[in-house]
């Protein structure tokens, strides 16, 4: 069955950063384009930046670009997220979702179960 897993959250200080990891099972990923959203408490799920099939990426919202970055691995079956230069207002739980195609889109037809990321000192 279909499966994306996400992981590397944790807790890390302001300006740090982190690598996020979506390892993708069941499916053959390079036929997909993946996305990366996160839900910070008390707020809607934001869409944060997608890769499609042929490496190309699309940013959603200002708030991340020049600090996040997305690749994938078809090899290893994984989608990952720099993030650097992390704020407080970063803190959220962070997931990776498969676009219905391999173009980005906001029709995503699996979702992971998120990782939680928290920015604090």
């Amino acid at each position: 069955q279909v499966q994306l897993v996400e992981s590397g959250g944790g807790l890390v200080q302001p300006g740090g950063s982190l690598r996020l990891s979506c390892a993708a099972s069941g499916f053959t990923l390079d036929y997909y384009a993946i996305g990366w959203f996160r839900q910070a408490p008390g707020k809607e799920r934001e869409g944060l930046l997608c890769i499609n099939r042929y490496d190309g990426a699309t940013y959603y919202v200002d708030s991340v670009k020049g600090r996040f970055t997305i690749s994938r691995d078809n090899a290893k079956n994984t989608v990952y997220l720099q993030m650097n230069s992390l704020k407080p207002e970063d803190t959220a739980v962070y997931y990776c979702a498969r676009s219905s195609g391999g173009a980005c889109s906001w029709s995503n037809d699996y979702w992971g179960q998120g990782t939680q990321v928290t920015v604090s000192s």
